[in-house]
C-alpha cells in the first residue's frame, strides 16, 4: 500500500509541477499572500482529485485498466497537437 501512495504521490506530484494551476497560484499569491493562496488552491485539488478518483475507481470496474491508459495516452497525444497547432 505505501509504494502504491509514494508512487501516486510522485507522479501526480510531478505532473503538477509548472502546470496552469501551479502558475495561477502564484498569481493569487501575488495579490493574496502565500497563505490564502496554498489553503484555497490546496482545498481546491482536494476536492478536484476526489472527484477524479471516485470516479475512476468507478470506470475502472466498467472499462478494462489497459484500455483506460491507451484512452489517456491518446487523449493526451490529441491536447498536445492541438496546443502545438494553436487550436487551443
Amino acid at each position: 500500500m505505501k509504494s502504491a501512495i509514494l508512487l501516486v504521490f510522485v507522479t501526480v506530484f510531478l505532473a503538477e509541477m509548472g502546470d496552469k494551476t501551479q502558475i495561477t497560484t502564484m498569481l493569487f499569491a501575488t495579490k493574496y499572500g502565500w497563505e490564502k493562496a496554498f489553503i484555497g488552491s490546496a482545498l481546491a485539488l482536494v476536492l478536484v482529485n476526489l472527484i477524479g478518483a471516485l470516479i475512476g475507481e468507478k470506470v475502472g470496474h466498467i472499462i478494462p485498466h489497459g484500455l483506460l491508459q491507451k484512452a489517456a495516452g491518446a487523449i493526451f497525444i490529441a491536447f498536445g497537437i492541438l496546443l502545438i497547432s494553436g487550436k487551443i
